[in-house]
């Protein structure tokens, strides 16, 4: 007993199997996470080493190099890139695609530690982070006032980051923009020189008093008491009061030379929402956390925290990704419902009954496919469910050929169950084996490699596991309900049915009889036309991911090289009074002085720099013809704003790269690479197309050298280092203690001179500078001070040091096309010994994910090979089945140029599934001409006969199929449109064009064996 005879007598038990899984499918589908985009591991670890006082070659001298010395070291690291600027270097360790990226965190975290002694003394901070596309933000809050105190803005937030971090599905909630309070210990500097003490010592005697030591515990009277020896300060009084130098009778306390009080810490980022002061909370979520669900708990803890608000502070969700989220989704279910419709529509000219059955198999086939999706721990996003779209047209096929042979057999006078079991055994191989070739297309696309393999996962995931299930379905539940269903004298279908039987043997039969008749002029025609067909690959061009087409963009602010934090932030006030013009914009989220906290997977936030300017801004909605106009007119009307390089990016799918296009320099020298790097933003220039080129060391910024005579500081007493620690404390100031207020908040003690923001350099004449005898000199006998240029960031990559200049394409320009014509002028440049160019950009990205497509294809193609020689047992009609491939690539390339798509990552993927789809309905003719010329009929008429039998079935298939994947087709998605135009162009090249040339071919692959055997015969 097979399956499907058990599926059919014992039908209780089937019963119970699928209304089971219908249970368990709908549960997955309320459960299974949902996001925008698929969440996938990112094989890095990024390394952040801060030392305050170093320049950028200091830090890649003494941090950067002899990180990446160690580093490189590691097992399966493929490079390693470092940015070196003022006391700050990143170090980012790129891994091989699959490498488990906690265990390289491990790895990276231990080598860093192993090295520690060997960094430089004064290191302040070095922090660890493993990159997560949950990065972005989910929610991004401002707490928004006109008036209140950064103290008070600091304790809401505080408040606020605290109540959202304990809700379930948070990963963490940051803080940022804030002036965050401090007490400021300014020093004077009049009285510190009459009392001829140095800074450092007023910050060693703060130090010393606020150290919080436990003092132990003392017995008495049969009890023990904890001692309480105080030390941790409790007020500003307290600070006031320390003594820093006893003598002469008097003591010399900290009030006496400095000014205590509350004040601001240096605002190193200027937020403002809508053009009011703001600070952000930004929330970020767990992995495999449904984002409406965590935006849902969140709202209801906001809701609570909103209620205590004072008057004069707000908070505002200035964005949401969930809305994004639901957007998309809704858009989808949208295509997925006209999907289903088109699919039901299709399948009705089978007969209400007949269509009836093949009905049930679309819920069975999802629920099965959503349930195992949720098990093996996807979620469902854009990705996935396109797949399931796509799976819509063809997991009806099973259900649609084994229904109809069923019938096929009740007309013959079959009894319905014996119908049903002879009916589907007899076609059971084909549909698995058409079935096996189509999971062999799709299952290659699961391996394939790098960031760009993760990302689309989730569509051949939700393809393959659907109809698979679509095959268990046809195989079992499909039988018994057409052996209850089916009548013993219907008519074939309907009346729409038997118009197209009609055409088919009107217009098919004598066209397929002509062909017979020249089957080497039809298969060399049909030859010559998909080699053509080829030629239209170099038109097309290449992409890799397009425009994800989300409501929000960002625009990037950049002002000169030494700018101020004040001069950016006017900058983006101005480009921000710009934008609130359009009307299509909500929200506007300036930043200055640092890039907006993450909101998309693969665009992070840039680092802290004065000069750097971000405007997060969110739409009503996305428009895929008004929206693209209206950031074109921005670029335009920005392009030559005064005193800011102004950039507008629009968010793209895929993995992270810097830029569309991207060329890096390598070599030793700075000056060197400055001068080729320019060389090379002229040749890019002279590329139409190109726009916002744009190289990190375009300009040096000026500093000045305070030129330290070491030599002299030495004879006078002063101690290494001790000169560059007085400077610190004089202008940027320096945290010396803590304070911990009633409330227990801990707040930073900070000792500097009381100096204005923008400082002369006459400031340099109030320093003074202890010695080891116990007094102090002035700064200026020991240091000359004096202007030097040098260069804002020093970058590496793969061990040299590297700089990257990276451009946009202009809308309506193929990336793939640009990079071609830079390639080709970069060949006017004459590189010195030891320099080198190289593409990075899509180019690089592109070579990396396209280079796993090879042997994928090659997997594909030896898998179906396989699958088709054991369904026919011989390889001449395992290559008439695979001789139709070519004629669906010519309609897929036809349908690319005619839709204006090029050949993207996803539609070289829609060419892979085509393969598998079209040999899948090739087999339904070439199985069942063998199976009638196994019942002794000629090879002639058996080719005939099988042509006009099997055309409807492939045609009902092909259809649904069509159908399925028009409303992605015409949805005008720059990301899975071309996919669908490909599987489209293809299936209605295929469907028409094989109905002919396959036979064509058969004869001519069979002709001479039944020749053979009849001359044998006749011997």
């Amino acid at each position: 007993m097979n399956i499907t005879e058990f599926a059919v007598k014992r039908w209780q038990i089937t019963l119970l199997v699928f209304l089971l899984l219908i249970t368990l499918g709908l549960s997955a589908f309320l459960s299974i996470p949902r996001s925008v985009d698929p969440h996938f591991p990112i094989s890095a670890t990024v390394v952040t080493v801060i030392l305050p006082g170093a320049d950028a070659a200091d830090m890649e001298e003494t941090v950067a190099k002899p990180l990446e010395d160690v580093l490189q070291g590691l097992d399966h690291v493929r490079d390693i890139n470092s940015t070196s600027t003022d006391g700050a270097a990143v170090v980012t360790v790129n891994f091989e695609h699959g490498t488990d990226a906690e265990q390289s965190l491990d790895r990276v975290v231990r080598e860093v530690n192993a090295v520690r002694d060997q960094l430089p003394q004064g290191i302040q901070r070095i922090a660890f982070r493993r990159p997560r596309t949950t990065e972005a933000g989910v929610l991004q809050l401002a707490l928004v006032s006109d008036g209140a105190t950064w103290l008070r803005m600091a304790k809401y937030a505080d408040d606020l980051r605290d109540k959202l971090n304990v809700v379930p599905g948070v990963r963490s909630t940051t803080v940022d923009a804030l002036a965050r309070p401090e007490v400021r210990v300014a020093i004077d500097a009049g009285r510190l020189a009459e009392a001829r003490l140095p800074a450092s010592a007023v910050a060693n005697a703060i130090t010393q008093g606020g150290i919080d030591l436990p003092a132990g515990a003392v017995s008495g009277s049969g009890r023990r008491f904890n001692i309480d020896a105080g030390g941790a300060y409790r007020n500003v009084e307290a600070v006031r009061a320390v003594t820093v130098r006893a003598g002469d009778g008097r003591l010399v306390r900290v009030g006496d030379i400095a000014k205590v009080e509350w004040a601001e810490a240096e605002q190193l980022q200027i937020a403002r929402f809508n053009g009011k002061a703001a600070l952000w909370v930004t929330v970020r979520q767990k992995d495999e956390v449904d984002a409406g669900t965590l935006r849902d708990a969140l709202v209801q803890a906001l809701d609570q925290f909103r209620a205590n608000l004072p008057p004069d502070i707000r908070l505002e969700i200035a964005f949401d990704q969930s809305k994004d989220i639901s957007l998309k989704l809704a858009q989808l279910a949208r295509d997925f419902a006209i999907a289903l419709g088109l699919v039901l529509i299709t399948i009705f000219p089978l007969g209400f009954r007949p269509s009836l059955i093949v009905m049930v198999s679309i819920p069975l086939s999802l629920a099965m496919g959503i349930l195992l999706l949720y098990l093996f721990g996807y979620s469902l996003n854009q990705i996935s469910i396109s797949g399931f779209i796509i799976s819509l047209g063809l997991l009806v096929d099973d259900s649609i050929v084994v229904t109809e042979n069923i019938e096929r057999h009740i007309r013959d006078g079959d009894p319905p169950i014996t119908a049903a079991v002879n009916g589907t055994r007899e076609i059971g191989a084909a549909v698995m084996g058409a079935t096996g070739v189509l999971l062999f297309a799709f299952l290659p696309l699961t391996f394939l490699p790098e960031g760009a393999g993760d990302f689309v996962r989730g569509l051949p995931m939700a393809v393959i596991l659907t109809v698979a299930s679509s095959l268990v379905v046809s195989l079992t539940i499909i039988p018994f309900i057409a052996s209850r269903l089916l009548k013993p004298h219907a008519p074939e279908g309907n009346a729409m049915l038997r118009t197209i039987m009609g055409g088919i043997h009107r217009f098919y039969t004598p066209i397929l009889h002509a062909a017979l008749d020249r089957p080497r002029i039809w298969f060399w025609g049909a030859l010559a036309l998909c080699i053509g067909a080829f030629g239209l690959v170099p038109v097309l061009g290449f992409s890799l991911f397009p425009s994800a087409e989300t409501p929000y963009f960002l625009v990037r602010v950049e002002t000169p090289e030494g700018s101020s934090i004040a001069a950016t932030d006017k900058a983006v006030r101005a480009v921000s009074a710009i934008i609130a013009k359009q009307g299509a914009v909500v929200n506007r989220m300036e930043n200055a002085g640092r890039g907006n906290p993450q909101i998309f997977y693969n665009i992070f936030p840039r680092e802290e720099r004065a000069r750097y300017g971000d405007i997060f801004v969110t739409m009503k909605e996305w428009d895929v013809r008004q929206s693209p106009t209206m950031l074109r007119t921005l670029r335009e009307g920005l392009a030559n704003f005064p005193d800011a390089r102004v950039t507008v990016v629009n968010f793209e799918n895929g993995p992270p790269v810097e830029a569309p296009v991207a060329v890096r320099v390598r070599g030793p020298q700075l000056a060197t690479l400055k001068k080729l790097s320019d060389q090379v933003i002229h040749e890019m220039e002279q590329v139409p197309g190109l726009r916002d080129i744009d190289s990190p060391v375009a300009y040096d910024r000026v500093d000045m050298d305070l030129g330290l005579d070491d030599a002299k500081a030495g004879l006078l007493g002063v101690a290494p280092g001790e000169a560059r620690r007085a400077v610190r404390l004089a202008i940027s100031g320096e945290q010396v203690s803590r304070l911990r207020d009633a409330e227990g908040d801990s707040w930073p003690v900070t000792v500097r001179l009381p100096l204005p923001g923008n400082q002369p350099v006459s400031a340099l004449g109030q320093v003074y500078v202890p010695t080891l005898a116990g007094g102090s000199i002035p700064l200026l006998e020991i240091a000359t001070p004096k202007l030097k240029s040098v260069p804002p960031q020093i970058t590496r990559y793969k061990l040299q040091r590297t700089v990257t200049i990276t451009a946009y394409n202009q809308p309506g320009q193929l990336t793939s096309k640009l990079t071609t014509q830079v390639q080709k002028r970069l060949k006017n440049i004459a590189l010195p010994e030891g320099y080198s160019l190289s593409l990075g950009g899509e180019a690089e990205a592109a070579a990396r994910n396209f280079s796993g497509l090879g042997p994928i294809i090659l997997l594909a193609t030896f898998g179906i090979i396989g699958v088709l020689v054991l369904e026919f047992g011989r390889f001449k009609e395992t290559a008439v089945v695979a001789g139709v491939v070519p004629l669906g690539t010519f309609g897929g390339l036809v349908a690319l140029l005619v839709t204006g798509n090029s050949l993207s990552f996803l539609a070289i993927i829609g060419f892979v599934a085509l393969i598998g789809i079209e040999i899948k309905n090739s087999i339904l003719l070439v199985d069942f001409t063998t199976q009638l010329r196994d019942r002794g009929m000629a090879l002639r008429e058996a080719i005939e006969k099988a042509g006009e039998i099997r055309f409807l079935p492939v045609l009902l298939t092909s259809v649904t199929a069509i159908g399925g994947l028009m409303p992605l087709a015409l949805g005008g998605s720059a990301l899975y449109s071309p996919l669908a135009w490909v599987i489209i162009g293809g299936l209605i090249s295929s469907t028409f064009l094989s109905r002919i040339i396959t036979p064509v071919m058969y004869l001519l692959a069979v002709r001479g064996d039944e020749e053979r055997a009849v001359a044998a015969a006749a011997m």
